[in-house]
């Protein structure tokens, strides 16, 4: 602590002090100097008192502890064989489409099915007025049985006319012309007989029946109403679609498909137990693809305005949710089966684009990571570039946490809850 010479500051009081108090004559002057210099010492004292006491160290006991570091769960990437896929738009079709048109003319009398109904090929779907093919039907079977009473006649003159000639009862000239009727009359039963079954088809064809199984749309006309069966000009009745299996169409890009095809050129590609290439799709109220088809074939050429082929797969419709038109998710894998380092999402944070992890030490100390992202597998990011295998990473928690600061690492229970399923960016 600083010292104060009061000696110096007091020299009248120090004079007084030695000479035992003796009596002395003292000027008014030299009292209000005193007096001046009095003031100004204690001023300077109580200044060098504060400055001290603002200076002194605060007592170590009643210091205030620092925060500790922030608890953070950690958990490391899961290493697993994958295969690499790309995810299209698809469009879905029925396999079978048909135009259900009548092949003769009249007025519709009956409808037996009601739009949307399943029907199975061969039923009966419209009635068109029979009358007049009824009636051709029974005109051409009399012209048949007719030609066959003229054949059975002109068989029995053929064979009287070859035993006269043997016994020279009639010449030559005559045979012959028994011959030519006989001919003429097995022409005329095949006529008939060809008129018979078209008048029988047309009859037939007065009943529109289902090509196809499948589901059929609404009588596009009702009752009463005349369709044309001529051809090129046959009115359009209905359509039926099948709906168990259908068709997936997608498009894949140039880049993709090339990858596709050096991996078959390897022998490398993950085809099922039948030989198929599996093809995984979901509708667009559904996660985690969850259908399971194949590739049925791909285009003969890739499209020059978007540099893409067109890929056809098979997915089945066991549930009848797969209805023609619908648009849909597919994933189509395009490599071999390669092990992969997998992330869960929520442990990847964004940087200005730029994605990142956050990554514990050996000395508890947070480390930050630029990631580079694959594909996402089951809720979880493929982790290409960026961390290894055995880095700790932290899954929950980043939002308290900056590079380079120390935190208390607490090890994830991998039981405690599943980490839903994600879609792609």
């Amino acid at each position: 602590m600083t010292s104060i010479n009061f000696a110096a500051a007091f020299p009248d009081v120090e004079e007084n002090s030695t000479r035992g108090l003796a009596q002395k004559t003292v000027s008014p002057v030299a009292i209000g100097a005193r007096q001046l210099r009095i003031h100004a010492v204690c001023a300077l004292v109580l200044v060098v008192i504060l400055f001290q006491t603002s200076c002194k160290p605060a007592n170590s006991g009643s210091a205030s502890a620092g925060p500790p570091p922030p608890s953070v769960t950690v958990a490391p990437g899961e290493q697993r064989k994958i295969v690499d896929s790309e995810i299209a738009t698809a469009r879905l079709d029925a396999i079978e489409s048909v135009e259900v048109r009548p092949r003769v003319s009249g007025h519709i009398t009956e409808i037996h099915f009601s739009a949307g109904q399943l029907v199975k090929k061969g039923d009966l779907l419209f009635v068109i007025d029979r009358r007049w093919y009824k009636a051709d039907l029974d005109r051409t079977t009399s012209d048949v049985a007719r030609a066959k009473a003229a054949l059975e006649n002109a068989q029995r003159i053929s064979r009287r006319a070859d035993g006269l000639l043997t016994s020279h009862t009639i010449a030559q000239e005559e045979a012959d012309a028994r011959h030519s009727e006989l001919d003429e009359a097995a022409a005329a039963l095949k006529s008939a007989e060809a008129a018979r079954d078209s008048a029988q088809l047309d009859y037939e064809q007065s009943e529109v029946r289902s090509p196809i199984s499948g589901r059929i749309s609404r009588a596009l006309l009702t009752e009463g109403n005349y369709v044309s069966g001529v051809s090129g000009y046959n009115t359009l009745l209905t359509t039926v679609v099948s709906v168990n299996p259908v068709y997936a169409y997608a498009t894949l890009d140039e880049a993709a498909y090339l990858r596709l095809t050096q991996v078959k050129t390897e022998g490398k590609l993950p085809l099922n137990d039948k030989g198929n290439l599996p093809i995984e799709m979901e509708l667009t109220d559904e996660d985690g693809f969850p259908r399971r088809g194949y590739i049925e074939s791909f285009d003969n050429r890739l499209n020059a305005d978007t540099a893409s082929i067109t890929v056809r797969a098979v997915f089945p419709n066991s549930d009848d949710r797969l209805t023609p038109g619908l648009f849909a998710r597919v994933r189509i894998p395009v490599s071999a089966q390669h092990p992969a380092l997998l992330v869960s999402e929520k442990a990847i944070g964004t940087d200005q684009g730029q994605k990142y992890v956050f990554v514990v030490d050996g000395g508890s100390v947070a480390q930050y990571r630029r990631v580079t992202l694959g594909a996402v597998v089951d809720g979880k990011r493929i982790i290409q570039d960026g961390i290894n295998p055995t880095d700790q990473i932290i899954v929950d928690g980043q939002a308290r946490v900056r590079p380079g600061m120390k935190v208390a690492p607490q090890k994830e229970d991998r039981n405690a809850s599943i980490i839903p399923t994600q879609k792609e960016s």
